[in-house]
């Protein structure tokens, strides 16, 4: 390093004094100092919460604070989430609950409050959309953020104003979240998985594509398991190898996917950050604490499940084309089915009636330990639920399901249920 240079632009991300070139913040004490030479430049951001839904809940209960903690169904469940203390002991997301308590039998099991943990992450994503109107949702607790341009609006760069957004939701939100700034979507998304919780990473145009290339090529955005097992197969473990190939050679290879390879291998990814990105799927889910094999005890829950995947769907102001039943045996084995409706619709009636002649074909005798419902290929609502010649009952049940809408809208959700949900065990 060069003595006589300038020190790299740098903040502490505790009181957000200045910090250049420091190992510790001179106002505070603070070791946590943001420091990169591409710092004032970089306006790509990936924005993270740690452990969401497990925050929430320490959050709101103290009691909390030092127990492991994880978020899910009842012991034939699976686990949604956990706090970091229970991830030490191995517990991982969407891990079977029964697994997860053996790895950490002491752990404090809650289910999930989608409601609550839904509030929380819309006041966020309000308080996203006060620095700047481009921010494209991921999921729940995750959205890329484009900054540039916002520096002569918040008198700061978009650095900075990331540091001050994270301490004021650790401050007046009560968690903490994860931030990865870049020049594009893919590096912000890898430099915010870099220093959880709490972290705060930079990737700069110098140092990406040596960055990238000792790291594993499972890291690339869509290189999924099967596929980087073919890739090692191919003798191709690390993004180096791949950046040491031709685009010619890896898209004789892999095809489009090769392409994919050859540019992000280099850092290059030229997605816009799009703050109208849709979710492709709408759906719902629940696993059972016994296995269920009846279509008697099944059409129950399922009609619940339609009805919430429904109640979704009219919330977002969509229509679904496709209709998808998901089922999971007593061995994991999980099977999906899916059936086209004829036109797209957005009521629970017409849902339920695709998803249950789904599910009649089904029933074989197999337990099932999950079902689910899921929505997509998503159209205009006013293309939605056209009259029905060859049912004239349908216009009765969708105006009673309208009024359905309605009770409850003011009442709450379980002001009025429809009869076959009656059989359904809570």
């Amino acid at each position: 390093m060069n003595p006589l240079a300038a020190p790299s632009p740098g903040f502490c991300r505790d009181c957000l004094t200045g910090a250049a070139g420091l190992a510790r913040c001179r106002a505070c004490g603070s070791p946590r100092i943001a420091s990169h030479p591409e710092l004032s430049t970089l306006s790509i951001a990936h924005v993270d919460c740690d452990a969401f839904y497990a925050s929430i809940e320490k959050r709101d209960d103290p009691s909390l604070r030092d127990k492991p903690l994880i978020i899910g169904g009842a012991r034939r469940g699976v686990v949604s989430t956990a706090c970091y203390i229970a991830r030490i002991r191995g517990v991982r997301s969407a891990m079977p609950m029964f697994q997860a308590l053996k790895l950490c039998p002491d752990a404090v099991v809650i289910r999930p409050n989608m409601e609550k943990y839904v509030a929380v992450g819309r006041e966020i994503r309000e308080r996203m959309l006060a620095m700047t109107p481009l921010v494209e949702p991921i999921s729940i607790d995750e959205a890329f953020l484009d900054l540039t341009g916002t520096e002569r609006l918040h008198g700061a760069s978009p650095a900075l104003q990331l540091a001050r957004f994270a301490r004021s939701i650790e401050k007046e939100v009560g968690i903490t979240i994860s931030v990865g700034l870049s020049f594009n979507k893919f590096l912000a998304k890898i430099a915010s998985d870099q220093d959880k919780p709490r972290g705060y990473s930079v990737i700069g145009r110098a140092e990406a594509v040596s960055f990238l290339a000792p790291q594993k090529v499972g890291l690339i955005w869509g290189v999924g398991k099967a596929f980087e097992q073919k890739l090692a197969a191919d003798g191709i473990r690390t993004i180096g190898q791949i950046q040491a190939m031709e685009e010619a050679e890896l898209a004789r290879r892999y095809g489009s996917m090769g392409l994919r390879l050859a540019r992000l291998s280099h850092a290059d990814d030229r997605r816009a950050v799009d703050p109208r990105h849709d979710a492709k799927s709408i759906g719902a889910e629940t696993t059972f604490n016994t296995d269920i094999a009846a279509l008697a005890d099944l059409r129950p829950v399922l009609r619940h499940l339609c009805e919430k995947a429904a109640g979704r769907l009219k919330r977002a102001n969509l229509a679904a084309h496709t209709v998808t039943l998901k089922l999971k045996t007593a061995d994991f084995r999980l099977r999906t089915r899916a059936r086209q409706l004829a036109d797209p619709s957005r009521l629970a009636d017409r849902i339920f009636r695709a998803a249950e002649e789904l599910l009649a074909k089904e029933i074989d005798g197999t337990p099932f330990r999950l079902i689910g419902v899921s929505l997509s290929h998503f159209e205009d609502p006013a293309l939605a639920d056209p009259d029905d010649l060859l049912d004239p009952a349908a216009a009765k049940r969708a105006a009673a399901e309208a009024a359905i809408d309605k009770v409850r809208e003011r009442f709450g959700k379980t002001a009025l249920e429809h009869g076959i949900t009656f059989r359904r065990d809570d």
